[in-house]
């Protein structure tokens, strides 16, 4: 990142010389600090051979309209060689509301694929096998109706859970932080997510049962040492609800993920990876007692910065974004989903989605980057920006411990005050005109060249509404009220609800009328003054 004038720093306020030498890691054991690849503390990366053998997991974040149009979407993504798919759901979907709802009004389709019912995964995963995929959603208040649902699918394909492989994102603490896609209240949010850790152990157990996500922080303005601080401090407190829950570390740790940005700083971006993984390492062996050593990796998926995607010149995103991946790449990521150039302007076209699976494929494909495992081992200013974003997102992991632990922290508002700060200062910085973004303060043209945008039609809504009409029509009214029941009394008790919630899918319960059931329960959640 360049700026005008002044030292250098880094995204995180740290200062950055000119120059690196032997003097900056003076004191510094590299069997302590950096150990080997694929061995404790994993700052080489949590795999022996990394990418020489294979290459990281490419997915294409994915999803608008109705089910049969995000579905044609997938299937030109894997025709394309996606390895992985991603969903997008839209905002009604996100929050536990169905498409007829008055709250979805206007909303229904938009940001991603509107699933309702059963009836509609069924449609989204039309044709693609369930056991050949690897699925991430993007899905977080209700990521156990969406993992249900998707068990349900396979189970019609024939698909045993056992063989199953994805993720939900499942990550509510970053939404009171970060997002705002929140239903429940903190703490029957939390006893969700441990229902959802002991469900997947028990029935689909290669199934990623989380993505800690630090993503989104870094969309609201989060720097890197804020995003790896939050995010850790984030996963800590999940394992600590598992615990309490009664689960042994052991049993649920290893099918932890997380999900980070790349940002265009890659000297940065490597050595927040590196310490993230680092941080963990220590945290889940020496804080949990973690004995299997798959319970210390951090294993994550990586997406390129949206923040950083301007609708001006939209086409120097392309270089944006193939910059970002490379950090990505260098920085040991296990998945990447690479944003498409017009993002910023609309949902990408089939032109760009393909673009950007391009980017990857050439990352992987021709450069020498896959052929060695850790590119920049024992680099001077990597090694050093390591160090120094470990001892930055320590202090602040601190500070949310001096709170009380995560959720007592963001009861507080710090992280979204620590956010929000930041995102200040980066306003501040390019208005000011010190922090130069191409195409916007600096290298402007004086007329944008016309782009047409993918749109999405308007009329979805209708058609959603229809389908949920037909649905409440054919179900059998009196098997759906009784699975509610029992749903409803495993969450006034303390049985698993996945269990009835299973059931009520199965027989035709929709998204909101699950939520809605879940909501007279539990509350919904609403941030107090402070925010």
């Amino acid at each position: 990142m360049e700026r005008t004038g002044g030292t250098r720093s880094t995204e995180s306020g740290l200062p950055i010389e000119p120059v690196y030498g032997p003097g900056d890691l003076a004191g510094w054991d590299p069997a302590e600090r950096l150990g080997e690849p694929g061995a404790y503390p994993y700052t080489r990366g949590v795999y022996p051979s990394m990418y020489t053998g294979r290459p990281w997991t490419m997915r294409q974040y994915a999803g608008f309209g109705t089910a049969a149009e995000s579905n044609a979407r997938y299937k030109q993504l894997i025709a394309n060689g996606t390895m992985g798919l991603s969903v997008a759901f839209d905002l009604p979907t996100q929050m536990g509301h169905d498409s007829d709802a008055p709250l979805a009004h206007g909303e229904v389709g938009k940001v991603g694929v509107a699933i309702d019912s059963l009836e509609d995964m069924r449609v989204l995963f039309g044709g693609i096998p369930l056991d050949k995929v690897s699925t991430s959603m993007t899905i977080n208040a209700p990521a156990a109706l969406l993992l249900l649902l998707y068990q349900l699918v396979a189970e019609e394909q024939g698909v045993a859970a056992d063989k199953l492989t994805g993720t939900i994102q499942n990550d509510v603490l970053k939404e009171y932080i970060a997002r705002g896609t929140y239903i429940f209240p903190p703490k029957p949010s939390l006893r969700l997510i441990a229902d959802i850790f002991q469900y997947c152990r028990a029935e689909i157990p290669r199934w990623n049962t989380i993505s800690i996500s630090g993503y989104h922080m870094a969309e609201a303005g989060a720097s890197p040492a804020q995003e790896i601080a939050f995010t850790l401090a984030d996963g800590i407190q999940y394992v600590r609800t598992a615990v309490a829950a009664g689960m042994d570390v052991d049993d649920f740790a290893p099918r932890l993920s997380f999900f980070f940005v790349a940002r265009t700083t890659i000297l940065e971006e490597v050595a927040k990876f590196r310490a993230a993984r680092r941080i963990w390492a220590q945290v889940m062996r020496e804080e949990f007692g973690a004995r299997d050593p798959k319970s210390w990796m951090l294993r994550f998926h990586t997406q390129t910065a949206g923040v950083q995607l301007t609708a001006q010149q939209p086409e120097v995103n392309l270089v944006r974004v193939a910059v970002q991946g490379l950090g990505a790449v260098l920085g040991g990521t296990q998945s990447l989903h690479t944003n498409s150039f017009d993002e910023a302007i609309a949902l990408p076209t089939d032109k760009s989605a393909r673009l950007a699976l391009r980017t990857q494929q050439v990352l992987a494909h021709e450069t020498d980057v896959t052929a060695t495992v850790d590119p920049f081992a024992g680099s001077y200013v990597v090694e050093r920006m390591t160090d120094d974003l470990e001892a930055a997102a320590r202090e602040l992991m601190g500070k949310v411990e001096d709170l009380g632990g995560a959720v007592e922290a963001i009861e507080h508002g710090f992280q979204k005050s620590e956010i929000e700060r930041s995102a200040y200062r980066i306003a501040q910085e390019t208005d000011a005109g010190e922090r130069v973004v191409v195409g916007v303060n600096r290298y402007r043209l004086d007329e944008e060249e016309p782009y047409e945008p993918l749109r999405v039609d308007p009329a979805i809504e209708t058609r959603q509404a229809e389908r949920l009409a037909k649905l409440r029509a054919w179900r059998c009214q009196g098997r759906v009220n009784n699975a509610l029941l029992t749903m409803r009394k495993a969450a006034e008790g303390e049985d698993n609800v996945l269990y009835p919630m299973k059931e009520a899918l199965a027989a035709g319960a929709t998204i909101g009328e699950v939520c809605d059931t879940l909501r007279e329960v539990w509350g919904t959640y609403r941030p107090n003054d402070v925010f």
